[in-house]
């Protein structure tokens, strides 16, 4: 209506007024559209409202949830401290409990221990009054006792004292010898066998070799040539050699004196060559000495290097093996040293062997045992302590030189190299024949065995035997008893021991007999 109103009235006002109308035209229709968007807006506000309202509403029952949910977890919270609470209000209660029943249990005790502690005292007391009235009879039975034995307590006592003694060391003595036989009697047995295989598997060449002190010539008139004009040409040889020439009336002998065996067969093979050349002068004799005497250290040398070759021994040092060589020249008892050193060698590889012990260290320290026998210089030191220097200077190992200086017990033994040395060395030197000693010495060797034994109380008779390496003892039997016997042996072993120095071993045996003897008539 309004639109056919306005074309009448733009109609009517012609053309002039149809702006005016186009104007109010559109005035018209923003109004409308501010309507119709007012209408919108207010639709749309509306439509919001209920939106924010639904949303509202969801919150307030989201967070209903949420609030009914944390009470109920700070319920279960609640409860479990309470439990908690509850258990420790528990526990407590029996802590106290159980803490009143430990007191009234220790007050209980600290009672009966003071009744206990009353009546100990009351007891001790008692006990001590006991003490001091046996005290007082002690004393006056030892007075009574004094009076009738006529000793006094200290005399007594002594005696007593020794009577113990005496006792305990005839027991004691009974039980080592038991002891020792028991022990021994499995491990003598088996020493004996590997000694007795030692010592049949080793040939010896020869007992003793004597060393030459006699040059033999064809007739009296060398003496001359040798002794030569106012005896120049044997002072010659004598100032050469550092030997003394003895030219006596021995017939076609001429005697070569010197304690260097060495000088001495420089001597003898010097003298040989001149005696066989026929030229005898100081100058010769000078030339042909210092021949002999390189040609004697060459054969030193040879000999030690087929030595150490034929034993198999290995690495020795060379100045040990001319050592070696010089013991060609040396004796012992009238025993060669080399040929010694060499049967020693090879009985402590047997034994080694046999005892499963190093066979080349074993040969290596039986044939050097020795060696502190051909010293360069004079020393003071024992011939082992010395051969045990030299082995450690050339690099030996300390088996080899423990075993060269304890042979004769100067040191310590601290390898079992070491008693193998030491039994070697006796069963080649102690063998019948081996050795030379002379009858003086032997002689006085057997009457110091004897007066040992005599120096025993109680010794009736005592018997050197088999060249001094028994010695039998015949005792009173009213003075010496069984027990008595056996630590007499025993104490007089180790006195000779310590005393004497001799080759091999002492068997000791006492003996005690008692007789019976009556007359029929």
């Amino acid at each position: 209506m309004d639109n056919i109103l306005l074309i009448i009235i733009s109609a009517i006002v012609g053309i002039g007024g149809g702006f005016f109308i186009a104007k109010l035209l559109e005035k018209n229709n923003v109004s409308n559209l501010v309507k119709n968007a007012k209408k919108e807006a207010a639709s749309i506000l509306k439509e919001a409202n209920l939106t924010a309202e639904n949303m509202k509403q969801n919150k307030i029952l989201e967070a209903k949830s949420k609030f009914i949910e944390l009470k109920s977890e700070h319920e279960q919270v609640i409860l479990a401290r309470d439990r908690k609470t509850a258990e420790a209000e528990k526990r407590i209660r029996d802590k106290e409990s159980q803490v009143s029943g430990e007191l009234s249990k220790a007050k209980k005790i600290n009672d009966d221990f003071e009744a206990k502690t009353t009546e100990y005292q009351s007891k001790i007391e008692i006990l001590e009054r006991k003490q001091h009235e046996v005290e007082r009879m002690h004393k006056s039975q030892l007075e009574q006792l004094e009076v009738i034995s006529g000793l006094s307590t200290e005399d007594a006592k002594n005696q007593l004292i020794e009577g113990l003694k005496s006792e305990a060391k005839s027991n004691a003595m009974a039980y080592i010898q038991d002891t020792l036989e028991e022990a021994k009697l499995t491990a003598q047995q088996e020493a004996k066998k590997i000694i007795i295989n030692t010592i049949q598997r080793v040939g010896t060449e020869e007992a003793v070799e004597n060393c030459v002190s006699v040059f033999n010539i064809e007739s009296d008139d060398v003496k001359g040539r040798i002794i030569g004009r106012e005896g120049r040409n044997i002072r010659a040889i004598e100032a050469a050699t550092g030997v003394e020439i003895i030219v006596d009336d021995t017939p076609e002998a001429i005697i070569l004196s010197c304690f260097d065996p060495v000088r001495r067969e420089i001597a003898r093979l010097s003298l040989h060559k001149l005696v066989t050349d026929g030229r005898i002068h100081p100058a010769r004799i000078e030339e042909v000495v210092a021949k002999t005497t390189k040609q004697i250290d060459e054969e030193i040398a040879e000999v030690g290097k087929r030595t150490v070759i034929d034993l198999g021994i290995h690495g020795l040092h060379p100045e040990l093996i001319k050592v070696v060589g010089r013991m060609k020249y040396r004796s012992s008892y009238g025993q060669n040293l080399l040929q010694h050193s060499r049967e020693v060698s090879k009985l402590c590889g047997i034994m080694a062997a046999e005892l499963g012990l190093n066979v080349k260290l074993a040969k290596r320290a039986g044939l050097l045992h020795d060696i502190g026998k051909v010293p360069d210089t004079e020393s003071d030191l024992p011939h082992a302590l010395l051969g045990m220097q030299w082995a450690e200077k050339y690099g030996e190992k300390e088996e080899v030189c423990n075993a060269i200086g304890a042979h004769h017990d100067e040191i310590e033994m601290k390898s079992l190299l070491s008693p193998i040395v030491q039994v070697c060395d006796a069963i080649s030197g102690a063998r019948p024949g081996a050795r030379r000693q002379v009858l003086d010495s032997y002689i006085q060797r057997l009457k110091d065995l004897e007066e040992i034994a005599f120096g025993f109380n109680g010794v009736k008779n005592a018997y050197a035997i088999q060249a001094g390496r028994e010695l039998r003892v015949i005792v009173e039997s009213e003075k010496v008893s069984d027990e008595h016997a056996a630590s007499l042996s025993f104490d007089i072993s180790q006195k000779i021991q310590t005393e004497m120095t001799y080759p091999g071993q002492v068997k000791i045996t006492v003996i005690r007999e008692t007789r019976a003897v009556n007359i029929a008539k």
